[in-house]
């Protein structure tokens, strides 16, 4: 059980506050680390989200969307403009949203490495959790390459040791094959427990993937490839703040959601007035 402790009493966030995904998420991320929230919405938000990548990378799996370099990436010029670099600029004459949409409904027409896979999931878990009209006006001039040239998502790396459903994650492979270095590493949407999406490789175990890295080292190596510990997340607090009418994101019902509580999480959830 998680409690919510308010001015006037103890309030139980149950599934009837939140959905079955969203408490098993919860307890989750209460079981691996002690995290502060500013309000109700904030925390209910985060949740949401971290489904949505979860969903999103699962999508972005079936979508038929292959893996290739920038030098060879490629996508659909309805809604794209390929760049020198490979990487994608959204048509001025295109809704944001439409577009991220499109690359799961017509996969085929696109081709792009991990990174870029990974902002892909990022941004349909933020269309999602935010609605079309905030979208737009946040990610009016979207481009598609890798997070160092993010700004919209707010994303930061951190050094971490345990992991929670929608976090990114990268494996290393420091001896891989000059010949091949499309395979010097992979980035991942960490699913749950031994489950991980990399673009290329599909949903499997931390085992797969690194077997697959091992496969492509230079003749001699003697040094596997490893999951870096460290964790890519992006701004909830600020991606929150930017929610217009999405359904559903908040406030969680019975709960006055605008007063100043703040949340932590470890070995429970208590907010505070």
């Amino acid at each position: 059980m998680i409690t919510i402790r308010n001015g006037t009493g103890y309030t139980a966030l149950s599934a009837g506050s939140v959905s079955g995904a969203e408490m098993s998420l919860l307890r989750f991320i209460a079981s691996r680390m002690a995290v502060v929230y500013p309000n109700v919405p904030t925390l209910t938000f985060e949740l949401r989200m971290r489904n949505h990548i979860v969903n999103a990378a699962r999508s972005l799996n079936i979508s038929g969307a292959s893996f290739s370099t920038f030098e060879t990436s490629f996508c659909n010029p309805e809604y794209w403009n390929r760049e020198p670099n490979g990487a994608f600029r959204l048509r001025p004459d295109r809704s944001p949203a439409e577009a991220i949409r499109d690359i799961f409904a017509n996969g085929y027409l696109y081709g792009f490495e991990c990174a870029t896979a990974m902002i892909i999931v990022l941004y349909k878990a933020a269309l999602d959790s935010i609605g079309d009209t905030a979208y737009n006006r946040l990610f009016a001039n979207t481009y598609l390459y890798t997070w160092v040239v993010d700004r919209d998502l707010g994303l930061t790396t951190r050094p971490e040791t345990q992991f929670i459903p929608g976090d990114i994650l990268y494996f290393d492979n420091p001896e891989v094959d000059p010949l091949t270095p499309q395979w010097q590493g992979e980035n991942v949407v960490y699913i749950n427990e031994d489950l991980y999406y990399g673009h290329g490789i599909g949903i499997t175990s931390a085992a797969h993937i690194i077997a697959e890295l091992n496969a492509h080292r230079r003749p001699g190596a003697i040094q596997s490839a490893f999951m870096l510990m460290q964790a890519t997340r992006p701004d909830y607090v600020r991606l929150s703040q930017s929610l217009g009418t999405a359904p559903g994101a908040y406030p969680i019902p019975g709960l006055p959601g605008g007063l100043p509580y703040r949340a932590r999480i470890g070995n429970g959830l208590y907010l505070f007035s």
